[in-house]
């Protein structure tokens, strides 16, 4: 079974590389383009790898409260457990950019393709000046009919594990009104953090109601988003 996993893993990394290669080009050729028009194409590499991970992993996934998903731009704050949701969620949600740490843009390939998509960089050694970027260009992504995903986190947790939440994502939400839309998964129990091995299976995710901001504080709103996500954690198989 392992040496199974250990194929099957491997020839998954392997057309993830030859096919971020493509993506990488892609991006470089469509720069000068409107975000919109690069965006529709280079959102195809992501999705692809989902159906990759499928016909080789057999790992798929089944999405709960679709409905809950606001028609417009939204601010997404989901349990990070894996890189299995950066990539399932630009297929679960509509326009999209990401708040990262700016070191992922350093990483070759990826990390470039990603720099063409108006990621969020953060360092985020310096706490106070990350909030204020994540704020004001949140601000601007939000008006442009972007929705911010953001993984309060931080950095990926081990199942059954909680990090410290940041209050990022919130403060966003109240200071612009735009709503709060909580997800929780099981990503980690298939594709566990900073592993190599993909484990067949279905990867269950959670799409909670709108979380309302009016009449809250930032920490009232953070505190409700942790609430709903761990106890959803709770409830996964």
């Amino acid at each position: 079974m392992t040496l199974t996993l250990i194929w099957r893993s491997s020839l998954f990394y392997l057309g993830m590389i030859v096919t971020l290669l493509i993506a990488l080009c892609l991006a470089i050729i469509l720069l000068p383009l409107p975000f919109r028009y690069r965006y529709r194409v280079l959102i195809q590499w992501p999705h692809l790898m989902l159906w990759w991970l499928e016909k080789i992993c057999h790992l798929t996934y089944q999405v709960q409260g679709r409905e809950n998903i606001p028609p417009g731009a939204a601010i997404v704050l989901s349990k990070h457990q894996s890189a299995w949701e950066t990539i399932a969620i630009t297929k679960i949600f509509s326009t999209q950019c990401w708040v990262l740490k700016r070191e992922l843009l350093w990483v070759p390939l990826f990390g470039w393709a990603i720099a063409t998509l108006k990621p969020i960089a953060i360092n985020r050694k310096h706490l106070r000046q990350s909030m204020q970027q994540i704020t004001e260009v949140g601000r601007l992504r939000l008006a442009e009919g972007i929705s911010i995903i953001i993984f309060p986190e931080g950095t990926r947790v081990a199942l059954g594990e909680k990090g410290r939440y940041s209050i990022s994502g919130a403060l966003l939400a109240t200071q612009t009104g735009y709503p709060i839309v909580p997800v929780a998964h099981n990503a980690g129990k298939f594709w566990p953090p900073r592993s190599f091995l993909k484990k067949p299976g279905t990867i269950q995710v959670r799409i909670g109601p709108v979380i309302e901001t009016t009449g809250k504080s930032a920490k009232e709103v953070n505190a409700l988003v942790e609430e709903w996500i761990e106890k959803t954690m709770l409830k996964l198989p």
